[in-house]
């Protein structure tokens, strides 16, 4: 009699990939949806990450299925820190030291009092502390990104993600309108092509916008417009650090006692993040890699942005009211006058 197969062992491959093939469909239907948005950015332009909440947010009902959840939730987290790790990759000391300690002192003080605006101004609108602190470090770092980063430290609230998404959309259009209205803000002011890329750099929020924007200028700004971006860029580690130590025990708190007391205080994207900006500093990234992490990092961020528009529906966001868009845009005014007037001194 031949012997029967061994039932726990052809069990066990099942076993071990049955996590995988769960999150399958729902991060699958992330990778699409973002695709889709590459490529309608591509063949008619626009803000790729718009496209991609735009599309997710008519997928909504998808978040809510057994089979798809799972995936969509590794997405909207797991893959949102990963991309946000990878854009170390693009920064360099070399260029941050290039920049001069005159546009330093201004990029850091535009930052800083952008966040003490959001701070401050979403208290006075009736906001949360968190949400004050999301919307000005959106605004004052790089947009979306930025948004994504530190709202992976802050506590979970009642309607955490759904001000996250209003944050993102508004900060995106925002980001788009700036891209048509500052270089022509530049051009009335006679700006020199290093002070109109400090200002467009200093002030955009985006990196593709201010790219767009700044290439209008001619090369010599755009080139100078995207370094001091990514300066902004390199401060997103520390301002995601020092938010993680404000928030840690209120953090704490929402997670739930002894769990929360295993979390790290640095999230391991963090150190992902500053381990490839030493890494590229060192010249041990080559070319290629770099380029390759860069287009990575884009497409994890757009994939989660994918899985987090799932995740809300319009009437959600609609439902988040005029306080958010008067934040924002008050934040977006005062960097840029800041910066402004801050060059007109120079």
């Amino acid at each position: 009699m031949s012997a029967l197969p061994d039932t726990a062992a052809l069990a066990g491959p099942a076993t071990r990939f049955a996590p995988l093939a769960r999150l399958l469909p729902g991060a699958g239907l992330s990778a699409v949806l973002a695709m889709a948005a590459t490529l309608v950015s591509t063949l008619h332009g626009g803000p790729q990450l718009l496209y991609a909440l735009f599309f997710g947010v008519a997928f909504h009902y998808l978040s809510q299925e057994a089979r798809t959840r799972p995936g969509i939730e590794f997405c909207a987290r797991g893959v949102l820190r990963l991309g946000v790790g990878l854009l170390g990759a693009r920064i360099t000391a070399a260029q941050i030291a290039g920049l001069g300690w005159h546009t330093a002192a201004i990029v850091i003080a535009a930052v800083l009092t952008t966040l003490l605006c959001g701070w401050l101004l979403g208290r006075a609108l009736g906001l949360t502390r968190a949400q004050g602190v999301l919307s000005g470090g959106a605004v004052a770092i790089c947009g979306a990104s930025a948004a994504l980063a530190i709202s992976a430290v802050l506590p979970r609230e009642k309607d955490g993600e759904r001000f996250t998404l209003m944050v993102v959309v508004t900060v995106t259009v925002l980001s788009t309108l700036a891209m048509v209205l500052y270089p022509l803000v530049a051009r009335l002011l006679h700006l020199p092509p290093e002070l109109a890329g400090l200002f467009l750099g200093g002030t955009i929020h985006d990196v593709a916008q201010v790219v767009g924007a700044g290439y209008t200028l001619g090369q010599e700004a755009g080139d100078y417009a995207t370094i001091v971006k990514l300066f902004r860029v390199s401060m997103l580690a520390l301002v995601v650090l020092v938010v993680s130590l404000a928030f840690k025990r209120q953090r704490e708190a929402a997670d739930g006692g002894p769990t929360a007391r295993r979390q790290r205080l640095v999230p391991w994207f963090l150190w992902l993040f500053v381990g490839l900006v030493l890494a590229n500093s060192l010249g041990a990234v080559a070319p290629a890699l770099q380029q390759g992490m860069g287009d990575l990092s884009r497409a994890c961020l757009v994939t989660a942005i994918a899985a987090l528009g799932m995740k809300t529906s319009f009437r959600e966001l609609a439902s988040a009211g005029w306080r958010p868009l008067l934040l924002l845009l008050t934040e977006t005014l005062w960097m840029a006058g800041l910066v402004l007037v801050a060059i007109c001194w120079l």
